[in-house]
């Protein structure tokens, strides 16, 4: 590895950032909890409406720029793409999901069926009236306007930049259109990387940690393997053995075959589930439900009545993409050369925000329906367990019951893998500025974010649930480096389209 290569100051900020915060929760972690609480509740309060509003105006100027004439220019200066347009979709779709995929697919809507959000406070709880509110909601929070945040106009301003005017591939590379090419060696460029790194390290190692501990939980459940931490450690053992496999065979297998194989297995749940489960109320609820969301759009992304509400549920979930925006955007740049503006728009603002919400039809429609035919089923266990026992209780419901609880489990992992696997690839591209980092380079991040997690999980009390929710605070800097992106998109968009149409 020619470690020349490598931005020392970023690894310096990110990972001293990182291992302070480690420290810190070795020592005190309730200090630590009560600082990120802190933290959190004064980024919503002073920051949600602004991110509220900029995701909406974000998915506007991308269709906009879509839909337009600008749309069909060809951006990334070159003709041919480098993957087929199913693995292309498949790697953006699931390097976010993660364990979202299965266990906030399980529970967000029962949760939301079950108390109604103060959004909808005309409407009895756990009741027919309920349900398209509360799939409704869960759409909001993984919909259109949060998948715009994460290669939009972003992408287009970052391809541009790296591919067309030979930029760096890293977040700093954003304010190209600001800074010009000084922004390539300046010190305000090492800060934004390093937060953009940390953000997206927050994010990660939180659902490995939850994942260790939801998977473990699950197996107690299913095969009264003892839920501790030499089974939690054995679950980031396997995920970390499976990333480095794929880092070492690189992005056109590693990545690609594994988002493939999660979108495959997705689909043949979903189809099982769909023949042989609650199929014609799934797909009652996903219509009426998409239509209660395509309806009430503006109303459900700008509801500001109920500050806690909103920072514990909306809120968080769209700080969550905001905080990965960088490091997704930088992953869909490098993905998606030779593409036109309108299909990067469509696959990242659309398609994947249509395959995430019919997904959580799927799995959280089989939960309500449940629910409704023998109360308690779902909510019960969500109540004593949390999200891992929301899905063992719906998974045990379903047709095949034996063995879907240990599919979704296995889908789980799988998920969380995968959005291991992109973001330590979009890491070492911000310490490298390389579109192919060094393999090595990618282990290693891979490995520190493995042996984080298993040091807060033996930490224990919440350590692992404060670094989680550290990424809303994050997303105070990230959301204001991604704005300009809205202005300066369609600029680039129209001198582009006047380069390839002279």
């Amino acid at each position: 590895m020619n470690f020349k290569k490598v931005d020392w100051p970023v690894f310096a900020i990110s990972g001293g950032i990182l291992l302070l915060f480690v420290i810190a929760s070795i020592i005190d972690v309730q200090a630590v909890s009560q600082f990120v609480n802190v933290t959190f509740e004064a980024s919503v309060y002073y920051f949600g409406g602004f991110w509220q509003l900029l995701l909406l105006v974000m998915l506007g100027a991308a269709l906009i720029i879509a839909f337009s004439k600008y749309g069909k220019v060809r951006i990334g200066n070159r003709d041919q793409v480098e993957m087929s347009t199913f693995r292309w979709i498949s790697v953006i779709t699931i390097s976010l999901l993660g364990a979202g995929g299965v266990f906030w697919a399980a529970s967000e809507p029962m949760y939301y069926f079950m108390d109604v959000p103060p959004v909808h406070n005309d409407i009895e709880a756990a009741t027919q009236a309920a349900i398209a509110p509360a799939m409704a909601q869960a759409f909001v929070s993984w919909g259109m306007g949060a998948w715009a945040v994460l290669g939009t106009t972003g992408a287009i301003v970052l391809m541009y930049a790296v591919y067309h005017k030979g930029m760096p591939m890293k977040p700093r590379s954003l304010l190209y259109p600001f800074f010009g090419k000084r922004i390539a060696n300046h010190k305000l460029g090492a800060v934004i990387d390093a937060f953009c790194v940390i953000a997206v390290a927050a994010g990660t190692i939180g659902p490995i940690g939850i994942l260790a501990l939801q998977v473990s939980y699950g197996m107690d459940s299913l095969f009264a393997i003892p839920d501790n931490f030499l089974v939690q450690i054995s679950v980031i053992a396997f995920l970390l053995s499976i990333v480095t496999i794929s880092a070492v065979t690189g992005i056109h297998k590693g990545i690609q075959w594994l988002s493939k194989i999660n979108i495959i297995i997705v689909f043949i749940l979903a189809t099982i589930i769909m023949l042989f489960g609650a199929g014609a109320f799934i797909i009652d609820t996903f219509i009426s439900s998409f239509g209660f969301y395509i309806n009430n759009f503006v109303t459900l992304h700008t509801y500001r009545g109920d500050n806690d509400w909103l920072g514990f549920w909306m809120l968080f979930f769209f700080a969550w993409f905001i905080g990965f925006a960088p490091m997704m955007t930088m992953l869909i740049a490098r993905i998606s050369r030779g593409r036109t503006i309108r299909e990067i728009i469509m696959a990242v603002a659309v398609i994947s925000p249509l395959i995430t919400n019919f997904w959580f039809s799927v799995v959280g429609g089989s939960g309500i329906f449940y629910e409704m035919e023998n109360p308690g089923s779902v909510s019960g266990p969500l109540d004593e367990g949390g999200l891992p026992a929301a899905i063992i209780a719906i998974a045990e419901q379903m047709p095949f019951s034996v063995i879907m609880p240990f599919l979704f489990l296995i889908l789980a992992i799988l998920f969380v893998i995968t959005t291991a696997d992109s973001m330590t690839y979009s890491i070492s591209m911000s310490m490298t500025g390389e579109g192919n980092p060094p393999k090595f380079m990618r282990v290693f991040w891979a490995s520190i974010m493995a042996v984080v997690a298993a040091i807060l999980i033996f930490i224990g009390e919440g350590s692992i649930d404060a670094l989680q929710s550290f990424i809303v605070v994050t997303a105070v800097p990230v959301a204001l480096l991604i704005t300009p992106s809205i202005w300066h998109a369609p600029k680039i968009a129209k001198e582009l389209w006047r380069e390839q149409n002279k």
